[in-house]
C-alpha cells in the first residue's frame, strides 16, 4: 500500500513538472517603428517592446512614430527617453507612414512645443521613465499635452523601478543632452539663440530592461565607449541582448560598436540601430552601409538582427530569436 502511494506521488510530481509552464516562459516581442515598412532607414530609432505578460514599453519615439494615433501602437504602458535631442524626443513626424523616402523621410508635421514623446505619453496615459533633469522638464510637457505630472517618474544611475513586472534601470551614455530653444518659452528661447546656447537637462542615458521571461536587454542609446559596458552592463546586469547605436560622428560608429559588443558586452544577440543612413533595400542589408560593416565585424558567434520597421522579432529568455528573425 505504501509503495503504491509512493509510486502515485512520484507519477503526479513527474506529470506536474512536464505540464506546468514556468513563470518565466514566453517571448519578448521587439518591433522597430521606423519611417518605411520593412526597411531600416535614416531616421529610425524607435523600438516597441512587449513583455510576455503584455506590458509594453516604447523607446525614443523620435520622428518615426506617428504620434499617439500611430496604428502600430496599441496601449503603451511605459515611455522611455534617452535624451531630449530632437530626433529622440520628437520635434516633428511624418504625415503618414512611408511618406518621403527612406533617405529623406517627409517629417512635415510639427509636434512642437510639447514633443512627440509627451503627446504619446499624455494620450496613452503612459508612465514616463527618465533620468537627470529630464524628469521635471517632461512633467511640464506631459501636463501641457493633457496628461498628469504623476505619469513622469524619475530614475538615477544605480537604481531601478519595476513597472508591470519589467525591471528598468539606467546606465551611463557618453553624449550631450542639450535641449533646443524651440522647446522653451519664447522669452527664454530668444535670450539663448543669439549665443547659440541650448538648455541642459542633465545627462542622457541608456537602459537595462529585465523582462519577466528572464531576458536582459541593454539599450546603448547615443554613446561612445564606456568602461560601464563591461563592468556594469555585462558583469552586473548580465545583458544578453544588446541594442547598439552605430551612427558614427555623434556616437559610436560601426567599428566602435562592434568592438564594444565583442570585447566589452559579449551579449548572446545584437540589434543595430540609429545608423543615420539608409541601411536596407527591400529588407536586405545595403552593400557598403554601416549596418553591413557592423554585421561583418561582430563575432560570428553573436547573431545580428536588423530592425526592419514594423516587423516583430520574438526573443526567449536566453536571447535567442525564435520568430521573425532576419
Amino acid at each position: 500500500m505504501k509503495k503504491s502511494v509512493l509510486f502515485l506521488g512520484i507519477a503526479i510530481a513527474t506529470i506536474t513538472s512536464l505540464t506546468v509552464v514556468p513563470a518565466w516562459a514566453g517571448n519578448v516581442k521587439i518591433t522597430a517603428l521606423g519611417t518605411h515598412d520593412g526597411e531600416f532607414c535614416r531616421r529610425d530609432r524607435a523600438i516597441l517592446f512587449e513583455d510576455p505578460n503584455g506590458t509594453t514599453l516604447l523607446f525614443d519615439a523620435g520622428r518615426t512614430v506617428l504620434g499617439p494615433s500611430d496604428p502600430r501602437l496599441g496601449k503603451v504602458d511605459v515611455v522611455l527617453l534617452s535624451s531630449v535631442h530632437s530626433d529622440h524626443i520628437g520635434d516633428k513626424v511624418q504625415p503618414a507612414l512611408n511618406a518621403g523616402t527612406c533617405a529623406k523621410p517627409d517629417t512635415s508635421v510639427s509636434m512642437m512645443p510639447n514633443s512627440n514623446t509627451a503627446e504619446i505619453a499624455a494620450k496613452k496615459k503612459s508612465k514616463v521613465v527618465v533620468g537627470g533633469q529630464m524628469h521635471s522638464f517632461m512633467q511640464k510637457k506631459v501636463v501641457a499635452a493633457g496628461g498628469s505630472k504623476k505619469q513622469v517618474v524619475i530614475m538615477r544611475f544605480g537604481g531601478k523601478r519595476k513597472i508591470g513586472g519589467v525591471k528598468i534601470a539606467l546606465v551611463q551614455a557618453i553624449h550631450s543632452n542639450g535641449l533646443s530653444p524651440a522647446f522653451l518659452n519664447k522669452a527664454m528661447a530668444d535670450a539663448m539663440k543669439p549665443d547659440g546656447l541650448s538648455a541642459y537637462v542633465g545627462p542622457d542615458n541608456g537602459y537595462i530592461l529585465t523582462f519577466t521571461n528572464g531576458l536582459v536587454v541593454y539599450i546603448s542609446a547615443d554613446t561612445g565607449h564606456t568602461s560601464d559596458m563591461e563592468t556594469i552592463v555585462r558583469r552586473y546586469y548580465k545583458a544578453e541582448l544588446a541594442i547598439m547605436t552605430i551612427g558614427d560622428v555623434y556616437s559610436m560608429g560601426p567599428e566602435e560598436a562592434a568592438w564594444a559588443v565583442n570585447e566589452l558586452i559579449k551579449p548572446k544577440s545584437v540589434i543595430p540601430t540609429h545608423a543615420n543612413e539608409v541601411s536596407t533595400e527591400g529588407g536586405k542589408v545595403k552593400p557598403g552601409s554601416k549596418a553591413e560593416k557592423f554585421m561583418k565585424l561582430v563575432s560570428k558567434s553573436i547573431p545580428v538582427y536588423l530592425p526592419l520597421s514594423g516587423r516583430t522579432m520574438e526573443f526567449d529568455g536566453d536571447a535567442k530569436c525564435v520568430f521573425g528573425c532576419n
